[in-house]
């Protein structure tokens, strides 16, 4: 599943699912992020090792990575991560990082199109984010598709600073998802699979 895209300000990417020579350039593109990005991520990916076990990750099915590519440079991450078991089964979480000098000109909702397909070829019914309350706009953007907040947890996790956190978990059925995707860019060639 490879897909060009053209950007709002007509710069042409690429999404397509991360591979394994990857590496050096997903190494590349978290440690170009501002250090304000990077302090919330859940993992130390400055760190080779570390960006090389996310591609391994991808091995066990349970985790779809995709990317998008400009001049053969990472500048957006995204990940489906499948909980695919028990009373979990029907869930799965998103994460998606978008560098940021290619913010405010679609490639989110573009990343979160291509995710959302994933989610539906997997037979999810929910999707979820989680996130710490500083992340303000990123939870804006969750809004503006479909999600809720259901729970905050004070003080749950700590940032890469070590920083305790409050942890939001926002959640979305796949359908609604659908429907404010559609709303937004319409249903292209990344038509559903429901």
């Amino acid at each position: 599943m490879e897909k060009l895209e053209t950007l709002k300000d007509g710069t042409e990417v690429l999404i397509r699912p991360m591979r394994e020579d990857d590496v050096e350039r997903s190494f590349v593109f978290f440690k170009a992020l501002p250090e304000q990005d990077r302090a919330y991520l859940r993992s130390d990916v400055t760190k080779p090792e570390v960006v090389r076990q996310r591609i391994l990750a991808m091995t066990s099915g349970r985790v779809k990575r995709l990317v998008a590519v400009v001049n053969d440079r990472i500048v957006a991450d995204g990940a489906l991560e499948l909980a695919g078991h028990g009373w979990e089964e029907h869930v799965a979480e998103l994460r998606l990082i978008v560098g940021r000098e290619y913010q405010r000109k679609g490639l989110g909702m573009l990343m979160a199109r291509a995710l959302y397909f994933l989610a539906a070829s997997e037979k999810v019914e929910e999707i979820v984010v989680r996130m710490m309350r500083p992340q303000v706009a990123a939870r804006g953007i969750f809004r503006k598709l479909g999600f809720h907040e259901e729970v905050l947890l004070p003080e749950y996790v700590r940032d890469r600073g070590g920083k305790k956190q409050d942890l939001v978990l926002m959640r979305c059925d796949l359908e609604s998802l659908w429907r404010e995707l559609e709303d937004h860019i319409g249903g292209g060639d990344w038509q559903r699979t429901r």
